[in-house]
């Protein structure tokens, strides 16, 4: 469904209705993929990358979550995305030393699926020790993209951001004007 046309549904209350059979609906008439097994299979695929990615085990990660060629990642500490391109074999092994001992549980906050995208709408809750720092609580908002690729699904895009316990519009002004917090 049109992003234009969720707010117009939403208002007369039936866009949960309907996105829910927009879900299992596919676009050409083809295989489904709704809230059954594809999506299912890319929420505990997700959960599982993750959690091994916060434990430091960059192999799992890839192994479990494989990108895209043309992969986005918008990082949760901001600035230029990065693409897949820029991922070397030395920068995926910087980022598994980036992440230690940490656990993982994620909220599926919503869920949309074609016959070769699928989005994922969670909530990531770590307690991990990130870049050096001591273990913390890094509650992040994320969505992932994936698109299918064959009989592969990958992930085309991730955004994150840590503002799951949200900032006042003073604090969002500051950093959008690159100000510290």
């Amino acid at each position: 469904m049109s992003a234009t046309r969720r707010p117009i549904l939403d208002a007369k209350g039936i866009g949960p209705a309907f996105s829910q059979i927009a879900l299992s609906a596919s676009l050409d008439g083809g295989e489904e993929c709704g809230p059954g097994e594809a999506i299912a299979e890319l929420i505990r695929q997700s959960a599982e990358a993750n959690a091994a990615l916060m434990r430091g085990d960059i192999d799992g990660y890839r192994a479990l979550n494989p990108h895209t060629d043309d992969y986005v990642l918008m990082s949760p500490f901001g600035g230029i995305p990065t693409r897949g391109s820029q991922m070397t074999d030395e920068r995926w092994e910087a980022v598994g030393r980036f992440f230690r001992n940490g656990t993982f549980e994620q909220e599926v906050v919503e869920t949309y699926c074609s016959v070769d995208m699928a989005v994922l709408v969670i909530i990531e809750r770590c307690h991990v020790e990130v870049g050096g720092l001591p273990s913390q609580a890094w509650p992040l908002r994320v969505t992932l993209v994936y698109r299918r690729e064959g009989v592969e699904w990958r992930l085309a895009h991730r955004h994150a951001d840590p503002l799951v316990n949200g900032v006042s519009l003073k604090q969002a002004a500051a950093l959008a004007r690159g100000e510290a917090p």
